[in-house]
């Protein structure tokens, strides 16, 4: 087993075909807050990894995990990080809808992911599939409010991570999410909204 990379949360380790996450103490909040706080995201990312697998979705089968220890047990996925596949690929808007299809999946289970960058998918080594990674901050919502800030975050991340193709990624994205989320329609209208916020916050600053 051997350290593969730290976090804000969390470490993480490799062990063969598993990763292991280990969220971490922080010194700054109070010793009970931080406890109730690492075991609250530990099991909710372990719920949420499980519906996944229920699911048939593309992530990190869940193997174990322990509100004690604070870590999770899941596959390792073999691959490359889609920020740089998309950097090096023609065929980069098909790559795009896809991803836009996932979160599309995501949202019609009522799944919000709250980390949505290109460094939290792989390319699949061996099935050539985009799987999503590290649902951390995810959650369950019904609220279109929720999803549109979550596609906002998306959208927010690809402008600073592929500058010179964002708006036409970005755009293949919600082709795609359109396609696997029946309410596609109330969620793109309410993301016009977060956006006119995100507009006027910037400007307020």
């Amino acid at each position: 087993m051997f350290k593969l990379a730290q976090g804000a949360e969390a470490i993480i380790y490799k062990d063969n075909d598993t990763i292991i996450k280990e969220r971490f103490s922080k010194e700054y909040r109070l010793a009970h807050l931080d406890e109730a706080l690492r075991q609250f995201r530990t099991r909710r990312e372990a719920k949420v990894l499980g519906k996944l697998t229920e699911m048939n979705f593309p992530a990190p089968q869940l193997h174990s995990f322990s509100d004690k220890r604070m870590s999770i047990v899941m596959d390792f996925v073999p691959g490359e990080k889609l920020k740089d596949v998309l950097e090096e690929s023609n065929d980069y808007l098909t790559l795009a809808k896809e991803i836009g299809e996932r979160v599309g999946k995501l949202h019609a289970h009522d799944i919000i992911h709250g980390d949505l960058t290109t460094s939290n998918m792989i390319m699949h080594k061996e099935n050539h599939t985009i799987h999503l990674l590290d649902f951390g901050l995810s959650s369950f919502s019904q609220k279109n409010e929720d999803k549109a800030v979550d596609l906002f975050g998306m959208q927010r991340a690809i402008e600073s991570t592929h500058t010179q193709k964002a708006d036409e990624i970005f755009a293949s994205a919600l082709e795609g999410y359109s396609l696997s989320n029946p309410q596609a329609i109330d969620v793109l209208k309410r993301l016009e909204d977060v956006r006119k916020r995100g507009r006027n916050k910037r400007k307020e600053d």
